[in-house]
């Protein structure tokens, strides 16, 4: 998996997690679903919030179902799934319009101006197209922003079908569930490193041949790497 091209120029489309690899998201997003679960008691919240960052990229809706179905004690009262849901989008929206937003990304689209440009992501599309809409950045993602309630997997199969994602591809991705679903569907991958909520990262990269970067602005400077 370590074989990916020296030269991004190379690929014929990038595809871009969103959440620790494009905005630094990652802890906005662990806050709001501790947040939104805090009516269930501060155990529940933070086992919620546990299980959320040992499943970085899985959808808010499995995360919320599995919560009530296995963390969340029978017949306890609370917030409904509907409820849980608002209370988590309310709680984030803010923080997806003011965190940092990955240093280069602009550059990067234009030393790449052949190669398509696309968002496959675990949050929720419509949210997501609306925050890249609101930050100026929707535009230059010119192969889509896609999201949940679609899984990734699914995201990524129908983009091939469509020939939206046409090969060679590069996804670009913080988290293990990213590189599941970029093997799945044999695309290659790129871990980058400094907003990821990953434990142990160097060793899991090391343990499956998987080539890492800080960020964005790493990869604009170094656009090659050693072999």
């Amino acid at each position: 998996m370590k074989n990916i091209k020296s030269n991004l120029g190379d690929y014929a489309t990038l595809v871009f997690d969103c959440d620790g690899v494009l905005l630094d998201s990652n802890k906005v997003k662990t806050q709001a679903f501790y947040e939104a679960a805090l009516p269930y008691g501060e155990m529940a919240a933070q086992a919620l919030a546990d299980h959320h960052v040992a499943n970085g990229g899985i959808s808010r809706y499995k995360k919320f179902s599995y919560f009530l179905e296995h963390i969340v004690a029978q017949h306890a009262e609370g917030p409904s799934l509907e409820h849980l849901l608002d209370r988590y989008a309310e709680n984030v929206s803010s923080g997806l319009l003011s965190c940092d937003i990955a240093s280069g990304i602009r550059e990067l689209r234009a030393k790449t101006p052949n190669t398509r440009w696309l968002i496959v992501s675990g949050g929720d599309q419509t949210e997501l197209r609306e925050v890249f809409a609101q930050r100026k950045l929707a535009e230059i993602f010119d192969g889509g922003i896609f999201g949940s309630p679609d899984a990734k997997e699914e995201i990524i199969a129908r983009e091939l079908r469509s020939s939206n994602i046409a090969p060679p591809a590069l996804f670009i991705g913080d988290s293990k569930y990213d590189f599941k679903a970029a093997s799945e569907s044999n695309l290659d991958f790129l871990f980058l490193s400094d907003w990821s909520e990953v434990k142990n990262w160097q060793q899991w990269c090391n343990e499956n041949n998987i080539y890492a970067l800080g960020n964005i602005s790493s990869l604009l400077e170094t656009c090659t790497h050693p072999e």
